[in-house]
């Protein structure tokens, strides 16, 4: 399949912003299964771009620093993705959790993608004694990765109701999993948790998905906004495999990758600062279109 994505944000400022600088992740990365053709920075007004390190995980950073005065800021990135990637298929000779778990301890892999960077607690997805529990009911140690993996989504998926009002960018895990409510940041978050104290490693993948499902197929939920998942590391021979807690889902064709990390702040769209006064608002758009199918 063959994608075009259109993502502008615009931020609106009550008072004239003097300096503007910003980080942004929109390129989306080289990952297994996807390849990009095309991508082009919009900005308005104008500044200097340039790349940058990406201090954690896996993102493409450019640094936009704008040093006129301007009372509107308008970022749209413009990419051209194409994705063949086959939906995982649970096998009773995948590897257990348990050796999943002994794998990645043992692991000497100190690269960005290496298991043992998502093993741990990360500032924004803390261990959690009643999450994990919870998730533990489908991570039995003998149980094989894919299988486990995704019947934990599946849970996830049926039991927490999506409602953009229970949450913000910043609630932490504990709390949407108390309400049983969220985004699918928060369900992404959840389930990472869980697997990390299960002694799991588990990504938090940032990007979008399909927005117009094939005919006959219901329209996917986070669809017209950038989207998160889970990336579970499957051992040395599986690697990543993603999951969709929200939809209920395997990361295959409908998901295109932008940014891998270990929460929300290793992967954020835009961050930074600015300098000025007076409240500002911020509008996202996003739209992925399916220029082409890859035939069966």
């Amino acid at each position: 399949m063959l994608y075009q994505i259109r993502h502008v944000t615009r931020f609106d400022y009550a008072e004239p912003v003097a300096f503007a600088r910003n980080n942004l992740r929109l390129k989306p990365i080289l990952w297994s299964g996807q390849q990009l053709e095309d991508h082009a920075l919009i900005i308005e007004p104008q500044g200097r771009v340039f790349p940058a390190r990406a201090e954690a995980g896996l993102a493409n950073v450019v640094r936009l620093v704008v040093e006129q005065s301007a009372r509107t800021l308008s970022i749209e990135s413009r990419a051209r993705v194409r994705v063949d990637r086959p939906v995982p298929m649970p096998d009773a000779s995948d590897p257990v959790l348990a050796d999943i778990a002994r794998w990645a301890r043992e692991s000497r892999d100190a690269s960005p993608a290496g298991p043992a960077a998502y093993l741990f607690p990360s500032p924004r997805i803390p261990l959690d004694r009643d999450i994990a529990a919870w998730c533990a009911a489908d991570l039995d140690p003998e149980r094989g990765v894919l299988d486990a993996a995704l019947a934990l989504a599946l849970r996830i998926q049926r039991e927490f109701a999506f409602d953009p009002a229970a949450t913000l960018v910043d609630t932490p895990p504990r709390e949407a999993f108390r309400k049983r409510g969220g985004v699918c940041q928060d369900f992404a978050q959840i389930m990472i948790s869980g697997l990390r104290a299960a002694g799991l490693p588990a990504a938090y993948a940032s990007g979008y998905i399909r927005t117009l499902p094939p005919p006959g197929k219901p329209r996917l939920v986070g669809a017209d906004a950038t989207h998160a998942w889970v990336l579970v590391w499957a051992g040395p021979a599986l690697g990543w495999v993603g999951v969709d807690p929200t939809n209920g889902i395997w990361m295959a064709g409908d998901h295109i990758v932008v940014a891998i990390g270990r929460d929300y702040a290793d992967v954020a769209p835009i961050d930074g600062i600015v300098l000025g006064w007076g409240a500002q608002q911020m509008r996202v758009s996003v739209d992925v279109e399916p220029l082409e199918q890859v035939p069966a």
